[in-house]
């Protein structure tokens, strides 16, 4: 796991002395397991939307259509905005949950933001796995989307500070392993769970969340919170304590002092919300949403979402379209090793293109096989197309998994400098979660109006994001996150524009001339709910 850690530190960027401990690998699982309730939450959808009794009971017009073929085109057979609410739901709590927990993280701690989350989580699947009718079932999904606003706003951070700079990518991709895990996990459940007689299959499939839940919740509670928030906070000494023991070494002054230098200058700023909007912190602002707007551009939630009901329409029977998502599961945790490992040796950039060039040719050849085999009410695929669809999407997935997934929260999570860095963190995971709400919401409708298009649409979403990582998107690897500003920013051909003199930044060297934001930026500015919040 810490295979990748090694590589040689960026020109220029600090090195500060620090083993890796095993506080640190353990602080790190126990915190990632915020990501295996996410990628649960992802994968059980999508199984139990397949299900027969599950569709009896809530959703009973999706069951008439998919007992009675000639009723509908293949690709309309689950074209319902009650069953994309059900998935969608949890996206849209998770987004408004988010604001809180940016409160939470910057006057509470990670730690015990992680905490609220795993009682969220809990909570959710209690209502999820009582659900007596559609109403029940969306209130768990959104008691289970606030778990995931509060867990995708503090895990993410909490790694990042915790780890240290050599592995930091490594062990941050630990939350998307999780993810990954937990989608794998949740496949597996659902092929069992889909042979269970007597109907309540579907509610062991998702009383099973409360694994996941219970070790958050356990984890928060063991694991100490990061030197970065004590400090913050100013709880310098217990930041101090804290700083060695995960270190392993009595020499970490220098990197003590450049977190007190960056706290002191975090706690001048008042509206950190506002203060993101400002000129200087304009060119992270723009990466970390447009990483999540690309993520989810991809097409992979839809995917992951929907896998057994996508591989229903094409033609695959119920059970073998549960056993192609457990295999595409497989794929994803098997790619996101590939990322821990490489991640901090190639390079962000390397494997964000890389990854393009093999999801765009993916999905196109999918949308070729799609539109010449399936028509809108054909029987099936033929047994080789079938295997060579299963193929196209794993090769897909595995790109992903290894590039689009762990790095859009990854990067995101170490540029922010330590004054916006909740409200950053906040507005990214707010992104994510709009985009992927739109995503989930919509994707059986554009399923059935666009057809097998729907797979050219993603792809050329796929060549935009490559292009975007081309010019714009510069190489984080192995530069300290309070050294971003100076090793990254102000090296960069285009965002050194934005770091002029005159405004001090986070490690006190990088500077800005002005604060004024324009655009859309001004608009959410003067927003009243982003300048009420004082946090």
């Amino acid at each position: 796991m810490a295979g990748g850690g090694f590589a040689v530190a960026a020109p220029g960027a600090s090195q500060f002395e620090a083993k890796i401990t095993p506080i640190v690998i353990i602080s790190c699982i126990m915190a990632a397991t915020g990501g295996l309730m996410f990628g649960y939450d992802v994968g059980v959808s999508g199984g139990v939307t397949s299900m027969p009794d599950f569709l009896k009971k809530f959703f009973p017009v999706v069951y008439r259509r998919t007992q009675e073929p000639e009723l509908d085109s293949n690709y309309c057979k689950y074209d319902n905005q009650g069953l994309q609410l059900f998935t969608s739901s949890l996206y849209l709590a998770g987004l408004t949950a988010t604001f809180f927990a940016s409160y939470t993280t910057r006057r509470l701690g990670r730690r015990l933001t992680m905490l609220i989350a795993g009682v969220f989580f809990i909570l959710g699947v209690v209502f999820n796995v009582a659900a007596q009718d559609l109403a029940m079932l969306i209130v768990g999904r959104i008691l289970l989307g606030c778990g995931v606003g509060f867990a995708n706003q503090a895990v993410p951070l909490f790694l990042s500070e915790i780890a240290p700079t050599r592995i930091r990518g490594g062990l941050n991709i630990l939350f998307q392993l999780n993810v990954t895990i937990g989608i794998l996990f949740a496949n597996l459940v659902n092929y069992g769970t889909n042979k269970i007689k007597g109907g309540w299959g579907w509610r062991l499939s998702l009383g099973l969340a409360g694994i996941p839940a219970v070790l958050l919740t356990v984890g928060a509670l063991m694991v100490v919170d990061t030197p970065n928030s004590l400090i913050e906070r100013g709880r310098q000494e217990e930041g101090k304590a804290v700083l060695r023991k995960i270190r392993g070494t009595d020499n970490i002054e220098p990197e003590y002092l450049e977190l007190v230098e960056a706290s002191r200058i975090a706690k001048e700023v008042k509206h950190p919300f506002r203060n993101l909007l400002k000129r200087r912190n304009r060119p992270q602002l723009v990466i970390a949403m447009s990483l999540q707007i690309f993520q989810q551009c991809t097409g992979i939630n839809a995917i992951m979402f929907y896998a057994p009901v996508l591989f229903n329409t094409v033609g695959f029977g119920g059970d073998a379209s549960l056993y192609s998502a457990v295999i595409i599961g497989a794929v994803n945790v098997l790619s996101t090793c590939v990322s821990i490992y490489s991640v901090d040796k190639v390079g962000r950039r390397m494997l964000l293109l890389e990854a393009g060039v093999q999801m765009f040719l993916s999905q196109t050849a999918i949308a070729i096989i799609l539109g010449i085999k399936v028509k809108d009410h054909s029987e099936n695929l033929s047994h080789g197309f079938a295997i060579f669809v299963v193929v196209l999407v794993c090769t897909f997935i595995s790109a992903f998994a290894w590039s689009w997934g762990p790095l859009g929260w990854l990067i995101p999570s170490e540029t922010f400098p330590l004054e916006t860095r909740s409200a950053g963190q906040s507005v990214t995971v707010c992104v994510n979660l709009l985009f992927t709400f739109v995503i989930a919401q919509a994707f059986l409708s554009m399923l059935c109006h666009f057809k097998y298009g729907i797979f050219l649409f993603f792809s050329g979403w796929v060549l935009v994001m490559s292009l975007f990582v081309l010019f714009l998107l510069p190489e984080t690897k192995n530069v300290p996150i309070e050294e971003m500003t100076e090793k990254v920013w102000m090296q960069h051909w285009l965002w050194k524009r934005f770091m002029d003199d005159g405004i001090p930044v986070a490690n006190g060297k990088g500077t800005s001339k002005n604060g004024h934001s324009c655009g859309l930026l001004s608009w959410l500015s003067s927003c009243k709910f982003f300048a009420s919040i004082e946090i």
